[in-house]
């Protein structure tokens, strides 16, 4: 999922990308930010930078991450069910689908609650996640990723709730062995997260395809929703 492949692909995203074109010494929040592929490339670009993430695993992997780039990027251990920052940031991003894993629908709408309260008057949310529409046109298609230690994983998706979950199964098949563990997560269209948003407090909320800010439609791989804290 992190390989140097895909932080290569986010760097020429931060550099690019319409929507993440923000103005020179931004402070910017990558919640949940795993092991830090997006925290370089935007310290790169002259942002102030905090990271906050849940496992200490992903937090050990992007100060190297940072380290080895000499970024300056603060890090945080924290749970952003719980983890607000009153007026402290000028964006906030949440990205690779890691909004909607509360058991509790209040809690997901919780999260951006607290995104709302962390970011100065102004300030923008950005979400990133595989919109419902997007999954309906692969889902049922096991997915496998060859490991450059020659095991291999396998992930399945099941729809649950009548749309409203999903399961995902990931398999890790090394050498003789099989291991499985799975997530739940809540699926939302792009109607669905837009009115989450909107009840959050935000306005100027935005649906998009892509990070280039083209149109979320049949075409669209990913759904980027993008919302304002009023002044």
């Amino acid at each position: 999922m992190f390989s140097g492949e895909r932080a290569g692909t986010v760097a020429a995203l931060v550099r690019d990308a319409a929507l993440l074109d923000f103005p020179a010494g931004s402070r910017v929040l990558d919640l949940c930010c795993g092991p830090g592929l997006f925290l370089v490339p935007l310290a790169a670009r002259g942002h102030r930078v905090t990271g906050v993430d849940l496992s200490p695993a992903m937090l050990r992997r992007a100060r190297a991450a940072c380290d080895a780039a000499g970024a300056d990027v603060t890090l945080v251990r924290a749970d952003m069910l719980a983890h607000t920052e009153p007026g402290a940031y000028d964006v906030i991003l949440n990205v690779f689908t890691s909004f909607g894993y509360f058991a509790d629908a209040a809690d997901n709408l919780k999260v951006l609650r607290n995104a709302h309260r962390s970011l100065a008057p102004g300030g923008r949310l950005l979400v990133d996640v595989m919109g419902k529409e997007v999954l309906a046109g692969w889902i049922g298609r096991p997915q496998a990723v060859d490991l450059p230690d020659g095991s291999v994983i396998i992930q399945r998706d099941t729809v649950l709730d009548s749309w409203r979950r999903l399961r995902t199964d990931w398999t890790l098949v090394r050498d003789d062995t099989a291991r499985t563990a799975s997530i739940h997560c809540f699926l939302y269209s792009a109607a669905e997260l837009h009115g989450l948003f909107t009840e959050a407090g935000f306005d100027e909320v935005e649906c998009f395809g892509d990070f280039d800010g083209g149109p979320y439609d049949q075409h669209s791989k990913r759904l980027i929703v993008r919302g304002r804290r009023p002044e």
